[in-house]
């Protein structure tokens, strides 16, 4: 079983200087490549820019303490970016650090309960879905930043298909002194990397920072920055306790379920890619518990949801850091960030920080994954991950997660139910099968019915279509590719006994394999029926018949 135990104490048993430099140089470049992104991500959730950087230095530092990874760099990431924006919108800080505070207890309880390989039964096509539904939400939402709209509403739009018709509204207000600021600011995202040796190492997002804001400032341009719009404050983060009511809990829960399923599948996919970078192995559970841990840290000290992130998890492994101390090392440096620089995060224009969300949204939407599942994905998956996509644009993540998750057990047991089959032997090409009844004589005093696939709910009916002919006096049922069955299975099971025991007909099993066996054994069917009518191969099953 999985040690509930931090990496952070099992590394440092072999732990060395050399390390320790190359882990506190990876966390200072980490830091920096996160102190744009935690604002911008900040922004586009609706809260105030500190309280980004508030949820990487708190977050960030807890998780890497007591995670299950020995890389993970925690923070805001972009896939909560809606919902926490709808929470604030609906349910205010109170309702957002309520929500937080529930998400981490969840995923606590998750770790505890070793739920961490559970995550892997939420199905590819409805992460894909909600994550570029996610990034199209985002997408969406900066437009008014990018061209400098001037939107004005009664009510604050929440809803992402309200923002986009108010562009088309308002498109008449663009500022092109914005648009060019965020044209250049995109140009010098996208073109940056490209740049041969040193240079490409310096975070574009931080060259498009200093070179936009530098611009608006330097030309005096009529654009909106972060000051313009916000408060900036240098404190170091405390303690603050939100309104606790019943009311606001019960407003709250789906959205914690939400954050807290996020979290724990987002993490958990930084950690698998981690893992397969540094050649290491993460501990599911502890991490989920390290999440909820600061999560719950990040709520209490006024940040928003954290979780691992990919981008900044590679950058970290690509610049040397090894073990949690890299983690630790950023969210001590962004510390300090936060208290000598933060004033200076005023003069940032907004255009630059919806270019640096554009990039985000589209390294979030990997179009051609999308594109490539719904070429060759059966029509059952296509639907999983389309319905997904919508609804999470239309509507919000937790309707998208809920119905998407529906959608994929319904079409999953009616998958399941179409490859059960319940038939007569004769009916069965067993050609190449050295057990095959074509090989065998059955007497005429003899019925036999192989079944094929799991027998749950969804094709336990299959069984009550079994015909009884009085005129035979045993039946014969072949279990041998039958891996589980389910309580309804069972009763249409124990119902087809009866109606055996009615018309005088012996039932008789043949190859009951482990699962089915245990469930009809606690059930009292074994011994209903008879353990000598269970029998290990249809010889055998056949050679009962026949005695009785």
């Amino acid at each position: 079983m999985e040690k509930l135990k931090p990496k952070l104490f099992s590394v440092m048993k072999t732990y060395t200087r050399e390390q320790f430099v190359k882990d506190v140089v990876a966390g200072i470049i980490v830091a920096i490549i996160a102190l744009p992104l935690s604002i911008a991500l900040a922004l586009a959730s609706g809260v105030t820019p500190e309280k980004g950087i508030y949820t990487a230095i708190t977050a960030g530092f807890v998780i890497s303490f007591l995670g299950g990874s020995r890389v993970q760099i925690a923070g805001p990431t972009a896939a909560f970016a809606t919902i926490v924006a709808g929470i604030v919108a609906k349910n205010g800080m109170d309702g957002l650090i309520i929500a937080t505070l529930l998400a981490g207890v969840i995923l606590i309880l998750m770790g505890l309960l070793r739920l961490g390989n559970l995550i892997k039964f939420i199905p590819y096509t409805i992460t894909t879905g909600f994550t570029s539904g996610i990034a199209v939400t985002i997408f969406i939402g900066q437009i008014k930043d990018f061209l400098g709209l001037s939107i004005v509403t009664d009510e604050p739009l929440i809803e992402t298909i309200d923002k986009l018709k108010a562009v088309f509204v308002f498109i008449g207000t663009l500022n092109v002194q914005a648009l060019l600021v965020g044209v250049l600011s995109l140009a010098i995202l996208i073109f940056w990397p490209m740049l041969p040796g040193f240079l490409k190492r310096i975070p574009a997002s931080l060259i498009a920072v200093i070179a936009g804001s530098a611009a608006v400032a330097g030309l005096h341009l009529n654009v909106n920055t972060i000051g313009d719009l916000y408060e900036i404050s240098n404190k170091l983060p405390a303690i603050s306790l939100p309104a606790f009511s019943l009311t606001t809990v019960q407003n709250v829960l789906p959205d914690a379920f939400t954050i807290a399923i996020l979290a724990a599948i987002e993490s958990l996919l930084s950690c698998v890619v981690a893992d397969s970078m540094v050649n290491s192995r993460h501990r599911s559970n502890m991490e989920l518990i390290a999440q909820g841990a600061g999560n719950i840290t990040s709520a209490l000290f006024g940040g928003i949801p954290a979780t691992g992130a990919i981008a900044r998890t590679a950058a970290n492994i690509k610049n040397g850091g090894r073990t949690p101390i890299a983690g630790m090392v950023h969210s001590v440096v962004l510390l300090l960030i936060l208290v000598v620089l933060m004033p200076y995060a005023a003069l940032i224009p907004m255009p630059v920080i919806a270019a640096i969300l554009f990039m985000v949204a589209y390294n979030m939407c990997d179009i051609k994954t999308f594109v490539n599942l719904c070429k060759t994905s059966p029509k059952s998956d296509i639907i999983v991950l389309v319905s997904t996509f919508v609804l999470t644009v239309v509507f919000d993540l937790v309707v998208a997660i809920e119905v998407g998750i529906l959608l994929a057990a319904i079409l999953f047991m009616k998958r399941m139910s179409d490859v059960t089959e319940v038939e007569g032997w004769k009916y069965v090409d067993e050609d190449d099968d050295a057990d095959s009844l074509a090989l065998r004589v059955v007497p005429d005093h003899i019925t036999v019915y192989e079944i094929s696939g799991p027998l749950f709910f969804g094709a336990a009916d299959k069984i009550l279509k079994i015909t009884l002919d009085e005129k035979r006096r045993c039946l014969v049922l072949r279990m041998r590719s039958v891996s589980a069955i389910d309580a309804t299975a069972m009763h249409n099971l124990e119902k087809l006994y009866e109606d055996c025991q009615k018309k005088g007909i012996q039932l008789i099993f043949s190859h009951v394999n482990e699962q089915p066996w245990r469930v009809m054994e606690k059930n009292g069917f074994i011994e209903k029926v008879g353990a000598d009518n269970f029998c290990a191969h249809i010889d055998d099953a056949l050679k009962r018949a026949e005695q009785l």
